[in-house]
């Protein structure tokens, strides 16, 4: 595999076909979104056009969401959806035209990895995922593998949810969650209580929240069925967290808050795709990576990648102190913006505040790479204020490193209490470092800083902590599984 591989993953949708480069790190390298089709022929050019324009020398797989029923294992097309691929392998085509190893799945369970890589279930071990949206797709994850039963589980859109009274499905049950919670279903739903055509959620939602109970009866008509199916997906997976995606994923987590409280034993943290549209693609292009990783016998991404812990706060917000409790009891190496600086400042004559800048920022380059360059698995310890320098080059500087996973300590403390310790200690600061004069800038900087929100945040208030333990056991978790969803 090369130094800095990635994968093309494609995602077809049912009314534009996706294509993307994707990083180790889960990053869009390149992206490409045409019209599709329905015709198979037509597609499959497309589909094979958009894999040659993406293609370059550190592409090591390609991977593929294809709507409809998919055997993971074989990489077999079951049934089609809006494109039917079945009847065809396309998988071989693919490889045989390509020359390098292909990976299938249907478009939700692409979507789940995208979301569990990098998006709104990052990290998560277990997670079930809705896709809200024409239909309903839906998919399973279980020790960060998809759920594929004996060849393609995971067709949750088709849990029954109305026994008695439920339509007819396409799948051949009647009263599918899909058959009442859908996009399609919401438009039935609306037309019933006589809504006119073209009306959307958004409007109705507004009337709702006024107390208007036609309204407020559409709403709960169309997402009773839902969280009914969520509860029997809790009970049944018992995940770390739930998403809902698709075009009408947003309006579907609105919904269900309109719904009276319920308790019970399944409450599963539930929450919105954060990927959007591009989660398919993503997902796509990991799961390609998973597979070049696998055939050539290498770890998977879980110990392949680098994990960083980013300990971030202004200066004097405690991170340091804080780094070297969680260095001592991880081993986990620190790197940080002083450590490079200072030899540097005591051999440099004349050093003023913004030469101490400019070396600030080669020295945050220096730090990833540093961690480009170390052996995969590793884990570092990053100790730096990450906002003086652009979110998108820290980006920049993270894909580059060939980082993987990523969790965040956001060290903090009252504004005068920061003032304080800068005071104390600038009697000790080498030259170049801001002196006296820097202490109003900082104390605006403590009531507007923010962390950086790549992964898992674990929030510290400085002031008098003492203990350092719940920090050492969150981040050892987060980095060792990622298993900690409640911390962010």
């Amino acid at each position: 595999m090369t130094k800095h591989p990635s994968a093309i993953g494609i995602d077809i949708g049912g009314t534009n076909i996706r294509a993307a480069r994707i990083s180790a790190a889960g990053e869009i390298l390149s992206k490409t979104i045409v019209a599709g089709s329905r015709d198979r022929q037509t597609a499959i050019g497309i589909i094979t056009d958009l894999i040659g324009q993406a293609d370059s020398a550190d592409v090591v797989a390609i991977g593929i969401g294809i709507p409809g029923r998919v055997d993971a294992e074989a990489g077999i097309v079951l049934s089609g959806g809006y494109l039917d691929l079945s009847q065809c392998d396309f998988k071989k085509l693919i490889e045989n035209r390509f020359s390098k190893p292909v990976a299938v799945a249907n478009d939700c369970s692409m979507a789940l990895l995208g979301e569990t890589g990098v998006g709104a279930a990052r990290g998560a071990r277990s997670a079930v995922m809705l896709t809200i949206g024409t239909g309903i797709g839906g998919a399973a994850m279980e020790n960060g593998r998809i759920v594929s039963g004996k060849q393609s589980a995971g067709q949750l859109g088709h849990l029954v949810v109305n026994h008695g009274s439920g339509r007819r499905c396409l799948c051949g049950q009647t009263g599918c969650v899909e058959t009442e919670s859908s996009g399609t279903a919401l438009g039935r739903h609306l037309e019933e209580a006589g809504y006119p055509t073209g009306t959307r959620f958004e409007d109705i939602s507004v009337l709702a929240r006024a107390g208007d109970k036609r309204a407020l009866a559409v709403i709960q008509n169309w997402a009773g069925p839902l969280r009914a199916a969520i509860s029997t997906l809790s009970a049944a997976f018992d995940p770390a967290i739930m998403l809902l995606g698709g075009g009408m994923g947003q309006a579907a987590v609105e919904a269900l808050g309109f719904l009276p409280e319920t308790s019970g034993w399944n409450r599963t943290p539930l929450r919105c795709a954060a990927l959007g549209d591009d989660a398919g693609v993503v997902g796509a292009g990991l799961a390609a990576l998973e597979t070049a990783r696998q055939l050539q016998g290498w770890p998977s991404r879980q110990a392949c990648g680098k994990r960083v812990l980013l300990v971030n706060g202004i200066p004097a917000s405690g991170k340091s102190r804080l780094s070297h409790a969680v260095s001592e009891a991880t081993g986990w190496p620190i790197l940080a913006l002083d450590t490079i600086k200072d030899p540097f400042l005591e051999h440099i004559e004349g050093v003023d505040r913004l030469f101490n800048r400019t070396l600030g920022k080669a020295s945050y380059k220096a730090i990833w790479s540093v961690i480009r360059d170390a052996p995969d698995g590793s884990t570092f310890i990053v100790d730096a204020w990450f906002g003086f320098q652009p979110m998108e080059l820290l980006r920049e500087h993270i894909a580059m490193s060939g980082t993987t996973d990523i969790a965040e300590v956001w060290c903090h403390a009252p504004a005068e209490v920061v003032a304080e310790r800068y005071a104390a200690r600038l009697e000790g600061r080498l030259p170049g470092h801001p002196g006296a004069a820097y202490i109003p800038e900082l104390i605006e900087l403590a009531r507007r800083a923010e962390p950086c929100r790549l992964g898992p945040v674990y929030d510290v208030e400085t002031l008098g902590v003492s203990d350092h333990r719940p920090v050492v056991a969150w981040a050892k978790a987060t980095l060792s599984g990622m298993k900690n969803m409640n911390a962010a």
